[in-house]
């Protein structure tokens, strides 16, 4: 089992900038995969950023490429999602997910993530 608790959502302004952690309990942190996902209203979950247990390899939705920066450390236990230069499209509740069945491969589909947080609201305004 794993336990997911994301912090750091809030209101900013357009061009401004956030930092998203995500704290996990659980199974052994640097053991899996993790991933950040964002859901908009009347629309569907999609993936953000994805990192592999050491850091080592990323990847990024194309929409936040550039501006978006996906890190963890394990000693904390933590992943983050630093945002910058934010669009009023960004608008959305972020989920961080634990892919618990990859350790070595960022991947972005949401079906393959095991455990879910319950999720921050970021508002861009314009």
């Amino acid at each position: 089992q794993v336990q997911l608790v994301e912090s750091g959502g809030g209101l900013v302004q357009a061009g401004g900038s956030l930092r998203l952690s995500c704290a996990a309990s659980g199974r052994t942190f640097s053991a899996y995969a993790m991933g950040w996902f964002r859901q908009a209203p009347g629309k569907e979950r999609e993936f953000v950023a994805a990192i592999t247990w050491s850091g080592g390899s990323t990847s990024y939705a194309d929409s936040v490429k550039g501006r978006f920066t996906i890190s963890r450390d394990n000693a904390k236990n933590t992943v983050y999602l630093q945002m910058n230069s934010l669009k009023v499209e960004d608008t959305a509740v972020y989920y961080c997910a634990a892919d618990v069945r990859s350790r070595w491969i960022p991947r972005p589909s949401s079906f393959l993530y095991d455990y879910w947080g319950q999720g921050t609201q970021v508002t861009v305004s314009s």
